[in-house]
């Protein structure tokens, strides 16, 4: 195998889930990116310094895979400068930062590790079969879910960066942040966790702005999604394979193959 076709084999490999070694591959991604922020999120509570130092040591281990992932998508691009200029890419090399630039002591550089949880709008573009989901609705609701899943963890996250600090007794750990996440995003707004720094205060507005912009969008999508879900009948149409149709459907809308009484 010559040294072009070992790069787009590798490329493939990055890129498929149909096939097992590419499932198995981004599935282990997907697996350190939730581990990656399970460690944090542990590491914002009290546990004993042995614990600690073992999270640590594995986050760092995670950080190396990430970036020879990184390395490694870089070489099988065709266009390095296409590449490294994508939306999947930056949000794969700040997912890094702190490995490039970790030698020097800067506390606010944790705050890249949240990048890491962007990693996931790559897994948007697959087909969600990687997670045994197939159909168009469950694909789409799985989308939506993961991205108010992102949206509200990005923002504790980086909330909790920010007060932590000088704020510890409000901000004690994740839960904190979460909390006060939720309730800034949907506008409820109690007002017993508030933060002081001016960059809590500036994502407090951000908070604001994305959930009335965004979050009302994305829970109506969602909702008018489950209301046309309880109006369709799975099964495979026997001429395409559209495994969805409308209850009173007596054609399938892709081909026009005549349905059978089963979804009568």
């Amino acid at each position: 195998m010559d040294f072009i076709s070992w790069r787009k084999t590798v490329s493939h490999y990055l890129e498929d889930i149909e096939n097992p070694i590419g499932k198995t591959i981004n599935l282990t991604i997907l697996g350190l990116i939730f581990l990656s922020l399970t460690i944090f999120v542990a590491e914002t509570y009290s546990i004993p310094q042995i614990i600690r130092i073992w999270l640590d040591n594995i986050d760092i281990a995670i950080l190396v895979i990430f970036t020879i992932e990184y390395l490694i998508r870089f070489w099988c691009a065709e266009s390095k400068i296409k590449f490294v200029f994508s939306l999947f890419s930056i949000f794969d090399l700040m997912a890094i930062v702190p490995l490039i630039i970790g030698v020097m002591d800067i506390r606010f550089i944790r705050i890249f590790r949240w990048f890491r949880l962007l990693r996931l709008i790559r897994f948007l573009e697959f087909k969600i079969s990687i997670f045994k989901i197939e159909t168009e609705d469950g694909v789409i609701l799985t989308r939506i879910l993961l991205t108010l899943f992102s949206i509200i963890f990005v923002y504790s996250g980086f909330i909790y960066q920010a007060e932590h600090s000088v704020n510890p007794t409000i901000f004690r750990n994740f839960f904190d942040a979460l909390y006060f996440s939720v309730v800034t995003m949907t506008t409820v707004g109690f007002g017993d966790v508030t933060p002081i720094s001016d960059t809590g205060r500036f994502l407090t507005v951000l908070m604001i702005l994305t959930g009335i912009l965004l979050i009302p969008w994305q829970v109506g999508e969602l909702v008018k999604q489950l209301l046309k879900t309880t109006n369709q009948v799975q099964k495979s149409c026997s001429g395409c394979g559209l495994s969805i149709h409308d209850f009173d459907a007596n054609y399938c809308k892709i081909c026009g193959t005549k349905l059978k009484d089963w979804l009568k």
